[in-house]
């Protein structure tokens, strides 16, 4: 498996809407896709007559498969700010944006889960305000890259 942290493996969709792991030669289920990205493996989606890439939407899917099933990790109010992006100019900078986001949550999840174990000194109003500011300057520094004025409000 130590090839498969360097390698993708590749996952060819049938018309049937089957999946078949060309690396373990065995059909998969999206429950087994999720479990390769929750062991950070890498794979790529690809349907089986056109090559076409689908991995996106099995990522999509597996997220509404894991959402109908009760975790509920995605707030309403946050689906719908995603939803009202399609088509409007900002959508060039959401992508950048929300990864860079999700890459600062990963690096400091860490740290939130040693504040969590030391409840005396969490406070989570004031991580989630911190959070909340941090997000925001990434967000205004990439709303200036995208400014052809330059005018920056402080």
């Amino acid at each position: 498996m130590t090839e498969q942290a360097t390698q993708e493996i590749i996952i060819k969709k049938y018309a049937n809407r089957r999946l078949y792991d060309t690396d373990r030669s065995a059909y998969v289920t999206l429950d087994d896709l999720a479990e390769l990205v929750k062991r950070d493996i890498t794979f790529v989606v690809q349907d089986a007559k056109t090559g076409e890439d689908l991995t996106r939407q099995i990522l999509t899917q597996i997220i509404f498969e894991q959402e109908s099933k009760g975790y509920n990790l995605l707030p309403v109010n946050f689906l719908r700010q995603v939803i009202s992006f399609y088509g409007h100019n900002v959508s060039a900078v959401l992508p950048p944006y929300l990864e860079q986001m999700m890459q600062h949550f990963v690096e400091n999840q860490d740290q939130v889960k040693g504040m969590m174990g030391n409840m005396t000194e969490f406070s989570p109003l004031k991580q989630f305000e911190e959070m909340g500011r941090k997000n925001m300057e990434m967000l205004e520094q990439t709303m200036n890259i995208f400014n052809p004025f330059g005018t920056n409000k402080k």
